[in-house]
C-alpha cells in the first residue's frame, strides 16, 4: 500500500510564510508597495495554487503580517511581519 505525500502547500500558515519570505526580498515600488504578481508568479512556478496562494495571503492578513491595497493589486509588509 503507498502513502501519499502532503502537498508541500497544503498548510496556509506555512505558505503564508514561504510568501512573506518571498515579499521581504522584493523592491518596493513606492509607499512600501509590492506588487502581489511579483510574489504569485514565482509561488506558481514552485508548485503552489492560486487557490493556495489566495488562502496564505488572506491568512497573512489577518495575523496582520501584510495589508492588501485596492482591489489586492498591491501588498505592504507591516512591522509585525517579523516574527511569523
Amino acid at each position: 500500500m503507498r502513502h501519499a505525500a502532503a502537498h508541500p502547500f497544503a498548510d496556509p500558515a506555512s505558505v503564508a510564510r514561504k510568501l512573506i519570505e518571498m515579499a521581504s526580498g522584493i523592491e518596493p515600488v513606492q509607499d512600501g508597495r509590492i506588487y502581489i504578481e511579483l510574489i504569485n508568479v514565482p509561488f506558481l512556478k514552485i508548485g503552489g495554487s492560486g487557490k493556495e496562494s489566495r488562502a496564505a495571503i488572506m491568512l497573512a492578513q489577518e495575523r496582520g503580517w501584510i495589508e492588501l491595497h485596492g482591489p489586492g493589486t498591491f501588498l505592504r509588509l507591516t512591522q509585525t511581519n517579523s516574527s511569523p
